[in-house]
């Protein structure tokens, strides 16, 4: 069942309710406006600040749900838990859906899918990470740059706060890895003061 559980975290993340939401709402596809970015920040860009919360909802619920399932369906087994909140994140930047649609495993930055995911696996720490992550928006107006923050310094809150098991420090790492490395194009628009802020309202 271990397998099935984490096969299935894999085909939750792949959703992309991003693209989904749009679509119903504005008849647009979000991949051709903005950022491309089927994520929150780009869906409320294209379709305004209702869209990109429900898009930030259904993000984190997927990551949440998958490992929940991967919790009921392995009796709570902590290695393949683990596993499931890494392949939810896979799903969500590598979606299969897209690929079927258009040939491209696209997908999003994966950071709600990481707070849905970790908020059921190491909740602490997360919680720990997201006083960095709203610290950095607050000083900078960088939304990319405090999901970097927050996604580098997870592992660390992870080990000092729990001193885990190995495979949920190794899930930790592997998603604050992906996570980061899906914001290099935000990484180069900052160091060349081209990044989008964003707006208190």
């Amino acid at each position: 069942m271990g397998f099935l559980a984490i096969a299935l975290a894999y085909l939750i993340g792949s959703i992309p309710f991003g693209l989904i939401i749009v679509r119903l709402m504005s008849g647009e596809d979000v991949r051709q406006s903005g950022s491309g970015n089927i994520g929150a920040t780009n869906v409320s860009r294209v379709a305004g600040a209702k869209a990109g919360i429900l898009t930030l909802v259904l993000d984190a619920a997927k990551g949440f749900a998958a490992v929940c399932l991967t919790d009921y369906l392995t009796h709570g087994d902590i290695r393949f838990m683990s596993a499931a909140a890494f392949l939810v994140l896979i799903g969500h930047s590598f979606s299969l859906w897209l690929r079927l649609m258009d040939g491209k495993f696209s997908g999003g930055k994966a950071v709600a899918s990481f707070l849905g995911a970790f908020g059921c696996l190491a909740p602490w720490p997360l919680l720990a990470v997201a006083v960095v992550f709203f610290i950095v928006v607050f000083s900078t107006r960088y939304v990319s740059l405090a999901s970097i923050c927050g996604a580098g310094l997870f592992p660390f809150a992870c080990f000092i706060i729990l001193h885990p098991d190995w495979s949920v420090l190794l899930s930790a790492t592997a998603a604050a890895i992906l996570v980061i490395e899906r914001h290099k194009g935000n990484i180069q628009r900052i160091r060349a003061g081209e990044e989008r802020v964003f707006k208190f309202k």
